[in-house]
């Protein structure tokens, strides 16, 4: 029997693009699922001076082919109501206290209060200060502070940012989101190690080779190039999405599939890797910056992108090499890359296997004879794949590449949860497993802080990677430098 949820769900920023795309598609997916039912109430503010009707009809149209009738979607959207509101100013808040007591009483929520900040991190102290002064938080029922990378632009600028938010709400009551943890595939992490003996009993340095993680997105910054000129893609995707990946992969196995014990383990895992000094950072790390494609003249190098300066030396690819220092992962090497406009979209982890001690094939074999390699393919396809070596059909004994595959069905009325469904219910939940942790924010920036501060020290030769290739001639030399390279498991 599904447990409805008893909410008041606060969005700072409801007008903007991410609320449209995601937060409203989302709550009505848990709205047709019944976690969201009679019990519960959503207040979108922003600067726009909207009405209650104008409001609904934004979020009906933001709920699109999601409708299961336009009565269903209608209803849905009859709990959302909107107040114009600034920032700064203290007056709004003591408005918004009236409405949400209104609602509490109307829709009988307990007094739990979701505060979702979707709105540029320069603005948290700000709302979570007055969220406090002007007694937004209630008594009885749970307070809850949802939160929007980037968090911080370094570690300094994150721990002020901290400091602020922790004056009013505990570290149990903020949700740090980052929608790559709410993935099916990346939860599915925990499930491929733990429930299988087969994998679990080889994840270690003695019979792991290396590990290979790809993030690879096939678009450009499009209309997000003002933002992107202020990140870049180590601070976009490497300081959260990446070394979170990183850190299940890495941790030990918790006591208990908890949302603490976990937390404890992936901490542990940040702690252990290895943090450069700066004169290591180009050892380690390389950075690339997209051109026009050489073979489509509609793709156009990131200096040609709207809101990018003509000699931005903002890096749209990333590629390391993370060594972890502890027993378990000592030597083997976490490669990394990540990067826009490259020849296709996916996101994949893969885990290269040591080849056997020794060869019992002849020379012709042994150059065929392939690493064993698991995958786990994040995005746009979920599943596995194992690639084994076989017999070859014939006489002789000759080998040959085969796979092992499983991939979940993409028909549209099995996909998996989209990810901020997934995260929006763990935050009703209570369970903060899938959100960062301050420590782990903490740790994510002390490694990135010094790849960053030795950048900024050195002009790069941009561009030097082609729109739709997997980027430049740097990241494979990092690799080859280590005798290995990196590979891409095609589907099927």
């Amino acid at each position: 029997m599904i447990d409805e949820k008893k909410a008041l769900i606060t969005i700072f920023g409801g007008t903007g693009d991410l609320a449209k795309r995601k937060l409203y598609p989302s709550l009505y997916r848990l709205y047709r699922k019944g976690y969201l039912n009679k019990h519960f109430a959503v207040i979108g503010t922003a600067r726009r001076e909207w009405s209650d009707a104008f409001y609904r009809e934004v979020v009906i149209e933001s709920v699109g082919d999601l409708a299961e009738s336009p009565a269903h979607v209608a209803e849905f959207a009859s709990h959302f109501y909107y107040q114009a509101h600034n920032v700064t100013d203290t007056e709004h808040y003591d408005k918004l206290k009236e409405l949400s007591e209104t609602l509490d009483a109307q829709y009988h929520l307990d007094g739990n209060r979701v505060f979702y900040l979707a709105m540029a991190p320069s603005f948290f102290g700000t709302i979570t200060e007055h969220i406090k002064t002007q007694h937004l938080l209630t008594d009885h029922g749970y307070r809850h502070l949802v939160i929007e990378k980037p968090f911080g632009h370094d570690y300094e600028s994150a721990t002020v940012l901290n400091e602020q938010i922790r004056k009013v709400f505990e570290e149990d009551e903020i949700y740090r989101i980052d929608h790559y943890l709410g993935k099916e595939m990346i939860q599915n992490i925990s499930a491929v190690r733990f429930a299988n003996t087969l994998f679990e009993s080889l994840w270690n340095n003695r019979y792991i080779e290396n590990v290979q993680v790809t993030l690879s997105e096939a678009l450009g910054v499009e209309e997000r190039g003002g933002y992107y000129e202020t990140s870049g893609a180590l601070l976009d995707m490497v300081q959260n999405h990446v070394l979170q990946v990183i850190s299940l992969l890495v941790m030990e196995p918790p006591i208990k599939l908890t949302d603490a014990e976990i937390r404890e383990e992936k901490i542990r895992a940040l702690r252990s890797i290895r943090v450069m000094a700066s004169n290591e950072v180009n050892d380690y790390f390389v950075r690339g910056q997209y051109g026009p494609s050489e073979t489509d003249p509609t793709l156009k190098g990131y200096r040609q992108e709207e809101h990018v300066a003509p000699d931005s030396t903002t890096e749209t690819f990333v590629a390391g090499k993370i060594m972890v220092d502890n027993f378990r992962w000592k030597g083997v090497p976490f490669y990394i890359r990540t990067g826009k406009r490259m020849k296709e979209r996916g996101t994949q982890i893969n885990i290269h296997f040591k080849n056997v001690p020794m060869n019992l094939f002849s020379n012709e074999d042994q150059e065929n004879l392939c690493p064993n390699i698991l995958t786990i393919f994040i995005q746009p396809t979920e599943g596995f794949s194992m690639r084994l070596n076989a017999k070859k059909v014939g006489q002789g004994l000759h080998t040959n590449p085969i796979k092992l595959e499983y991939l979940n069905p993409t028909d549209k009325g099995l996909n998996t949860p989209e990810a901020y469904e997934k995260l929006i219910l763990d935050c009703l939940n209570g369970d903060s497993t899938n959100f960062t942790h301050w420590d782990e924010v903490a740790l994510s920036w002390k490694f990135v802080d010094v790849i960053q501060d030795t950048w900024k020290q050195n002009q790069p030769d941009f561009p030097n990677y082609a729109s739709g290739t997997m980027g430049p001639a740097c990241s494979d030399e990092l690799l080859a430098k280590n005798g290995h390279k990196w590979f891409w498991n095609e589907i099927g």
